[in-house]
């Protein structure tokens, strides 16, 4: 007697197809999750470091994978930099190896190019200009850490 009614229960009533759908719907949701918050933001962060490699130019200050500050002195091909990670200490890195850049030169236009190549002409002088006055560089190390944090000077 309870068997024929546990049959007629779980042979159900129709709604076979809205039941598939229900039981699918939780999964759908856990992927769309996924996408926006994981897959999404990969893809942009990619896009934008594959645009920052690929705007490389001489006198950019990078950092590399390896945490290294250097500053791009040749751009040899479309794989490769040379950056300057000391005085005189030229290294070839790969351009994926750039993380992030500093600081951005700014391109010279041609028509900046043609006016700084005919004043280099005529200032051929053997006078040189006083070279402008720099900043002296900030402590490192254990002072540098003292005096960021206790605001010296």
């Amino acid at each position: 007697m309870f068997i024929s009614e546990a049959w007629a229960q779980a042979a159900g009533g129709g709604g076979g197809a809205a039941a598939g759908i229900q039981q699918f719907l939780p999964f759908l949701l856990i992927i769309v999750v996924f996408y926006f918050l994981l897959i999404r933001p990969q893809q942009a962060k990619a896009k934008r470091h594959k645009e920052l490699i690929k705007n490389l130019r001489r006198g950019d200050r990078v950092v590399t994978t390896g945490g290294i500050l250097a500053t791009v002195s040749k751009v040899i091909n479309d794989g490769e930099v040379q950056v300057e990670i000391s005085e005189g200490v030229r290294v070839r890195i790969l351009r994926n190896a750039v993380t992030e850049v500093l600081a951005k030169t700014e391109p010279v236009s041609a028509k900046e190019g043609d006016e700084a190549a005919s004043t280099d002409a005529a200032n051929d002088s053997s006078a040189e200009a006083p070279a402008p006055e720099t900043k002296p560089a900030p402590p490192q190390g254990i002072a540098g850490l003292l005096s960021r944090f206790l605001g010296g000077k």
